[in-house]
């Protein structure tokens, strides 16, 4: 079956040709991505030239498992980046009927279509349910409702608030829980993400990515990031103060804010299209959706860039 392309934010390439410019004039708010990434350790030549071995995807998985209280009887599995894990889990059961409330991130339907599944909005009878939390794009918090086969938790914008996060019931039978590293510590070209929960859901996950799915690279700066708790604290707090500042700016265009999530923000306006084009005028990409008139997403600029997004409005 062949592959259709996905909506998606972060195509700068179709601003550009739609509104000109290089990459580098465009201050890109079309994703949920935390502009201010986690900062870097100093890397060596060594770290480039070492395999991903069994001592390193150790350290990431205890990192992994203190940072976000996994319990003990559950599994950790670091795979490069969520859409390596969502385009597999399909396979773990069935083919049959998967529940996907919509709107919300559409590569989990394109995966599970692709292997065959059929996917309802509402069933009493799927063998299989996904649920992403906060929603995207509208940022909205779920509580599970009770477990079928397989259940997938898409947790990739729930760092913002760790309260809320459904890890304690990742040993549940059926559970797979998944975490990204791209979107809260800012570092999506990293490609790292964590498939958490049925250590035997885990196990056959495992073993359809292969024995090295993660580079050293990512497995060393993922290890030490996760170890780093005062800087998730600090940037919790920072973009709270910053989702805030967001919602003011936009209040003075008659937008009404959907969710609660810090990372981006979706708001409903009289025309998304036509506000897009306005942004896109000062270089400014957002996201608007196909499937509704008056949704546009912006996620957060950097401390340098919130006059220019002021200037705009």
């Amino acid at each position: 079956m062949a592959l259709t392309p996905l909506d998606h934010g972060g195509n700068l390439d179709s601003a550009t040709i739609q509104y000109g410019g290089k990459r580098k004039d465009w201050l890109d708010l079309s994703t949920g991505i935390n502009p201010e990434p986690y900062g870097l350790s100093s890397l060596q030549e060594a770290d480039w030239q070492t395999l991903p071995d069994k001592f390193a995807n150790t350290a990431i998985c205890l990192a992994a498992r203190k940072f976000w209280n996994v319990p003990d009887t559950a599994d950790i599995l670091a795979v490069p980046g969520c859409s390596s894990a969502i385009a597999q889990i399909p396979t773990l059961i069935g083919p049959g009927l998967v529940e996907i409330t919509t709107p919300t991130y559409n590569e989990h339907a394109a995966a599970f279509q692709f292997h065959g599944w059929k996917t309802l909005t509402k069933s009493k009878s799927a063998q299989a349910r996904v649920i992403v939390h906060p929603n995207n794009p509208t940022g909205e918090f779920t509580i599970l409702p009770n477990p079928v086969l397989l259940n997938v938790i898409d947790e990739s914008f729930c760092d913002i608030a760790p309260s809320r996060s459904h890890i304690p019931k990742s040993d549940l039978a059926g559970h797979i829980i998944l975490k990204s590293f791209g979107k809260f510590w800012g570092l999506a070209g990293l490609r790292l993400g964590f498939a958490i929960g049925d250590p035997s859901l885990i196990n056959a996950l495992r073993q359809r990515l292969g024995p090295w799915p993660v580079s050293g690279i990512a497995l060393k700066i993922g290890t030490q990031a996760l170890q780093d708790i005062d800087w998730a604290n600090d940037t919790r707090n920072r973009l709270s103060i910053d989702i805030a500042r967001l919602d003011n700016l936009l209040v003075n265009l008659k937008a009404k804010p959907i969710g609660n999530c810090s990372l981006f923000r979706t708001y409903v306006v009289e025309d998304a299209a036509q506000m897009q084009k306005h942004f896109a005028q000062s270089f400014i990409w957002s996201r608007v959706f196909p499937y509704s008139n008056n949704w546009i997403r912006l996620g957060l600029p950097s401390k340098s860039n919130w006059s220019r997004l002021k200037n705009a409005l």
